[in-house]
């Protein structure tokens, strides 16, 4: 194949400001899903572990909704079907009137997705703290909310950060799809940047390096946090 490379049309403007705006699309998209994503994983998995059964069969229901239907789906779904369902004042908003709704219906559906994956992890972590560790909390007379802050989730959370980690990787990956409703994010632009040079290989090549980055640095920051949370070995 007699394919002409040509690596420094990448610094060129207005290719490398394309590039650099995917990212910050893409980092954005990661971290806003992310926040939504956390707590609202926690708390599903937390009822997870609920006592009552009708609450347990609740979060259950809403773990097989978003963790099991595709992410695309669930994208095309927040995007063309929602606001129809929505009253004529608010639909029209949510489609015409709110700054960059498709970047803010990408976050919903990366949000709701990923926290269907972080209620399973929740639980299981919840799970798997001793139970004479909740006995110890009820002997202080702690109550069941007490006992869950201060006793069983910073537990739970040391036992789950290596998961949690990866979940967070795959919400950056997750959101390359966020093309597919019009979000210019990192593979949308290097899809640009093909169209307008023809040369995909390089384009897609920086695409991979930036995602490469981005995954070393979370992995690293994720290491660093282990470290600092891990409990001292007693000697």
């Amino acid at each position: 194949m007699n394919y002409q490379w040509n690596w420094g049309l990448l610094i060129r403007d207005p290719y490398a400001g394309w590039l650099l705006t995917g990212l910050g699309w893409t980092v954005g998209l990661s971290i806003a899903g992310w926040l939504i994503a956390l707590p609202l994983g926690a708390a599903i998995g937390i009822a997870r572990t609920s006592s009552s059964n009708w609450v347990r069969r609740l979060s259950g229901f809403y773990v097989s909704v978003f963790r099991n239907i595709p992410l695309l789906l669930q994208m095309f779904v927040w995007f063309f079907v929602v606001p129809e369902l929505l009253p004529a004042r608010l639909g029209l908003w949510f489609k015409r009137d709110l700054p960059n709704p498709e970047f803010w219906t990408a976050v919903l559906a990366l949000a709701f997705y990923t926290s269907g994956r972080l209620a399973e992890l929740f639980r299981a972590g919840l799970q798997a703290v001793p139970r004479g560790q909740r006995m110890a909390a009820d002997a202080t007379g702690m109550n069941r909310a007490q006992a869950l802050r201060y006793v069983v989730m910073p537990q739970a959370l040391r036992i789950i950060l290596p998961p949690l980690t990866s979940e967070f990787l795959s919400i950056v990956k997750n959101s390359s799809l966020a093309l597919t409703i019009g979000v210019l994010e990192l593979t949308a632009q290097s899809r640009q940047i093909e169209n307008f040079t023809f040369h995909g290989f390089e384009a897609f090549g920086a695409a991979t390096a930036f995602y490469v980055l981005v995954a070393f640095v979370l992995n690293l920051a994720m290491v660093r946090l282990q470290r600092t949370l891990a409990l001292p070995v007693a000697v």
